[in-house]
């Protein structure tokens, strides 16, 4: 199995494609994320964003190309494949948490199934990280009983948990009432100033602005613009970017 010097590089994706039927939805990604960056993904609907972070865990499985994770190629077919995932959390627009559990529950159950933790230790790992996220008090409460933030924000923990060294997160103030974003927000430039490896997809400009190392933007299944926020969002090159930004900026011109 292929692996890669992991110095500095977290994540590095090769001429990455993936097609559903011939809908060509990926074509040609390179990019590559270093340790502990911040990495923002913006575009239009339909630009493959998901996409893309669904075939670096392999939620997808590209059609052609290569992923690095952590200087492991995840599409190599003798892949340990849970192995793998196990190192990369991922956060969804929607919550996914187990309505019949509580949330200490809905966070010790991968680590007690995944990583065969005994339930003490898992707990202890549970509480610590809903401590993170600022939930140490609802660790008995229960999903319905949660708001929209708090309900994503026990999935950070629930991610956290795992002990990723990469955590991918596909627009996860989407589902939020305005109100509930900056919670979520907080608590993901809490992970940034920790050392946490991130790439983001999202459309809170505000936050790629202020936070991100980098913004990628892609459009048509391309990585249109690659650079630092500045750049990007303050002085595009590319008039499809300047025209997305135009959109999103200022969305009643």
């Amino acid at each position: 199995m292929t692996t890669k010097n992991t110095d500095q590089v977290a994540v590095d994706v090769q001429s990455l494609y993936k097609s559903y039927g011939p809908l060509e939805v990926l074509k040609g990604i390179d990019f590559a994320v270093k340790q502990s960056e911040l990495v923002c993904v913006i575009g239009p609907s339909g630009s493959g964003k998901s996409t893309l972070l669904r075939c670096i865990n392999l939620l997808e499985v590209p059609t052609s190309g290569r992923v690095f994770v952590n200087g492991i190629e995840i599409t190599h077919p003798d892949v340990d494949l849970d192995a793998t995932r196990s190192r990369v959390g991922m956060v969804f627009q929607q919550f996914n948490l187990f309505p019949h559990l509580n949330v200490l529950r809905n966070v010790t159950i991968a680590p007690e199934r995944v990583l065969r933790l005994p339930r003490s230790e898992a707990e202890r790992i549970a509480r610590d990280g809903l401590d993170r996220v600022g939930l140490a008090a609802k660790a008995d409460a229960f999903p319905d009983q949660l708001s929209g933030g708090q309900q994503q924000r026990v999935a950070i923990a629930r991610a956290l948990a795992m002990h990723p060294a990469l955590m991918l997160f596909d627009e996860p103030t989407s589902a939020l009432d305005p109100e509930l974003v900056g919670e979520v927000l907080a608590v993901m430039r809490q992970l940034k100033k920790d050392g946490m490896t991130m790439l983001v997809v999202t459309h809170e400009m505000g936050f790629a602005r202020e936070v991100a190392d980098r913004v990628v933007f892609m459009d048509g299944g391309k990585i249109v613009e690659d650079g630092p926020p500045s750049d990007v969002i303050g002085n595009p090159r590319q008039e499809r970017t300047r025209h997305f930004l135009r959109r999103v900026l200022h969305p009643e011109v």
